[in-house]
C-alpha cells in the first residue's frame, strides 16, 4: 500500500484550476470596465452576489447530502468568520490597488502572503518547510516581483501597501483556516462553505457598491451581462469550491505558493488574448514561478499521508507532536 496521500494529487489539481481561474477574472474585469462604468467594489459585489444564485442553484439540484459521516462541520458562526476573512481579502486588495497602482498592490499581496502563511503554518500547526520548500517560495516571490513589475512597475505609497498587507493577512489567514479545519476533518461541504463565504462577501460589499454605483451604464448590455456571468461562474462559484477542497487536503504554505499561478495565467491570457505585447521579464517571471510551482508539487505528491483527527490547538501542541514531512 502505498504511504502517499491518495487525495494529493486530485487537491493540487483543485488548486492549480483555482488559481489559473482566479487569473481570468482580471481579464473579464478590465473588458468589463472598457464596456461600463463599473467599479472594482460593484464589481466584487456583483461576482459574490452571482456566484451564491449559482451555488445555490446548484445546491438546490444536489439535494441534501447523504447521511452525516459522523465528522464534526464547521458552525454558522465559523462558516461567517471564513466569509468575513473572504470579504476582507476581496475589498482590501481592491483598496490596495487603488491606493498604489495594480502592480505594487498585487505584488505586496500575493508577495507577503505565502510569507504569512508559512510563518503562521509553522507555529500553529507544525508545517516545516525545509530548505528546499523555502527555496521554491523564495523563487516563486522572485518570480512574481519580476513578472508584475517588470514591464513598468507603479508607485510605492504607504497607504496602498497597508491595505495590501491587510489584504494578504485576509487570505493568509482563509488559507490556514480551512487547512486548520481540514486537519481536524471538519472543513465540511466546500459547497457550503463557498456558499456562504460569497454571501457575507455579498452583503458586506453591497453598501459600498451602492455608494461607488451599483448598476453599470453601457452601450453593450449584452457583453456586460455575459462577462458578469462569467466571473460569477468560473473565477468565483467554481473556482473557490476548488480552493477550499484543495487547501483543507493540502499543506497550507504550499498552497500558497500555488495560487501564484493566477498571475501567470493572468499573463498569458494579456498576452495571447489581449493582445499585449510579450516581454522578458513577462517570460522569466513566468518560468521561475512554474518551477518554483512545479517543486513544491512534486514534494507535496510524496509527502506521507496524514489522516485528519483531532488535534490539540496552539503551539503548544505543536512542539508535543511530530512535525510535518521536510520537502
Amino acid at each position: 500500500m502505498s504511504n502517499h496521500s491518495p487525495n494529493a494529487g486530485r487537491s493540487l489539481l483543485y488548486l492549480v484550476i483555482a488559481g489559473a481561474a482566479w487569473g481570468t477574472a482580471g481579464a473579464a474585469a478590465s473588458l468589463l470596465f472598457l464596456a461600463s462604468d463599473l467599479g472594482p467594489l460593484s464589481l466584487s459585489f456583483w461576482r459574490c452576489a452571482g456566484g451564491l444564485v449559482v451555488l445555490l442553484g446548484v445546491l438546490a439540484v444536489r439535494g441534501r447530502r447523504r447521511a452525516d459521516d459522523g465528522r464534526p462541520r464547521p458552525s454558522k458562526a465559523s462558516l461567517i468568520g471564513t466569509g468575513l476573512l473572504f470579504t476582507l481579502f476581496q475589498a482590501a486588495y481592491f483598496a490596495a490597488v487603488r491606493e498604489t497602482g495594480l502592480a505594487v498592490g498585487t505584488v505586496v499581496t500575493l508577495g507577503a502572503g505565502p510569507v504569512l502563511i508559512a510563518l503562521g503554518a509553522r507555529y500553529w500547526m507544525g508545517e516545516r518547510l525545509g530548505r528546499g520548500g523555502l527555496a521554491a517560495v523564495c523563487g516563486a516571490l522572485a518570480g512574481l516581483a519580476v513578472l508584475v513589475l517588470g514591464s513598468g512597475g507603479g508607485e510605492v505609497r504607504p497607504l496602498g501597501v497597508g491595505w495590501a498587507l491587510l489584504s494578504a493577512a485576509g487570505y493568509a489567514s482563509m488559507t490556514l483556516r480551512a487547512r486548520w479545519l481540514g486537519q481536524r476533518g471538519a472543513s465540511g461541504d466546500p459547497l457550503v462553505t463557498t456558499a456562504w463565504s460569497v454571501a457575507v462577501g455579498a452583503v458586506a460589499l453591497l453598501p459600498l457598491a451602492w455608494a461607488e454605483g451599483l448598476l453599470p451604464h453601457t452601450a453593450e448590455p449584452g457583453r456586460v451581462l455575459w462577462l458578469l456571468v462569467y466571473v460569477a461562474l468560473v473565477p468565483t462559484a467554481l473556482a473557490y469550491v476548488l480552493y477550499f477542497t484543495g487547501a483543507a487536503a493540502v499543506r497550507a504554505a504550499t498552497v500558497s505558493v500555488i495560487m501564484l499561478i493566477e498571475p501567470v495565467s493572468a499573463a498569458a491570457i494579456a498576452v495571447l488574448v489581449l493582445g499585449e505585447r510579450l516581454t522578458g521579464a513577462v517570460v522569466l517571471g513566468t518560468v521561475l514561478l512554474l518551477t518554483a510551482v512545479g517543486a513544491l508539487i512534486a514534494a507535496e505528491s510524496r509527502r506521507p499521508a496524514a489522516g485528519p483527527g483531532p488535534v490539540a490547538a496552539g503551539p503548544a501542541a505543536v512542539r508535543e507532536r511530530p512535525q510535518s514531512a521536510v520537502m
